[in-house]
């Protein structure tokens, strides 16, 4: 997205930010919980997003990784805190599809925190070593249909939007093609630019850099439309699968009955955040879509999107390991 609809999309949010005057203002610092690791996307998003948060409630704002469990971990130790808006959770989409990937799950993904806002969303790409041979998604395709099971893809962890999408590419395309989950970003990247794993549904910005040095190849991205970032790079719609146009996206929750004047500061932080030109620079360099809005926006969302994945958890009869 280029830095013109960025700023429409800012502009755009100017009544969500300021439709309430809160009278609430945090008494400590917040702790914002990310359950992921650090350095990867949702990561990023976060400390962007609570350096915004320290600036406009007077406090600072620490962020705290708590990873593992495909988010549960740190979403666990958010949902069991006390609703005093002193502890916050920064989520990225694999948040909507828990209570599909485990039944027994002890909380409720929806119903178990106060939505505050919808941040920003992000595209994939489908990469390929070279190694593999492959240079069109056609290819890639026909390659998995003249060997099937024998090729892999991989994923930052279980359930996370990047297995997703490879399992929904999979049966879209009817072949089959082996899941590889690692834990988090970094291990991942490495095995990747290595060949160790042929390719992998992976955040377009954080392989933008690969696929101009020609390190990885880009086969497809799942955007609606082709990306600033790297133009020359199909959508999956234009290359017949519009079924497998797919959006990350990130958001700001806090445990089940954060009071409203609590959630009303806290949603008017985070969209004014999302208008700083600076935040708008920085969202433009890391090929994200700007979504702010109000927390019943977040609350649709999360629903809407643990609706589609968790038809293809089912389809794909996805367990945990």
């Amino acid at each position: 997205m280029n830095r013109r609809h960025l700023l429409g999309a800012a502009a755009a949010l100017a009544a969500a930010g300021g439709a309430a005057r809160a009278e609430w203002a945090p008494s400590q610092p917040i702790r914002l919980i990310v359950p992921y690791p650090a350095g990867g996307t949702t990561d990023v998003l976060g400390r962007m997003v609570a350096e915004g948060l320290a600036e406009r409630l007077g406090r600072p704002v620490v962020v705290d990784n708590r990873s593992g469990a495909s988010g549960i971990i740190g979403s666990e130790f958010v949902q069991k805190a006390a609703p005093d808006g002193h502890t916050l959770l920064f989520v990225a989409s694999g948040h909507a599809v828990l209570k599909a990937l485990y039944p027994n799950l002890a909380f409720d993904p929806v119903d178990d925190f106060t939505p505050i806002a919808p941040i920003a969303g992000t595209a994939y790409a489908l990469v390929a070593h070279p190694g593999l041979g492959v240079t069109t998604l056609a290819q890639l395709v026909a390659l998995a249909k003249e060997k099937p099971g024998t090729l892999s893809f991989a994923s930052t962890g279980m359930g996370t939007a990047q297995h997703l999408s490879g399992e929904l590419f999979k049966r879209l395309a009817a072949i089959d093609i082996v899941h590889v989950p690692y834990r988090g970003s970094g291990t991942v990247r490495a095995d990747l630019l290595t060949g160790r794993v042929p390719m992998m549904f992976e955040n377009l910005a954080l392989m933008a850099p690969v696929l101009k040095r020609g390190e990885l190849r880009g086969l497809a991205v799942t955007s609606a439309q082709p990306s600033p970032l790297v133009p020359e790079i199909p959508t999956m719609a234009a290359e017949g699968y519009p079924a497998a146009t797919i959006e990350g996206w990130f958001g700001l929750l806090g445990p089940k009955g954060l009071p409203p004047e609590a959630v009303a500061a806290l949603n008017a932080a985070a969209n004014a955040t999302l208008r700083n030109p600076a935040v708008l620079e920085k969202l433009a360099g890391l090929g994200a879509r700007v979504i702010g809005g109000s927390p019943a926006d977040l609350g649709t969302l999360i629903r809407s999107e643990g609706s589609r994945w968790g038809k293809v958890i089912r389809d794909a009869n996805i367990r945990p390991e």
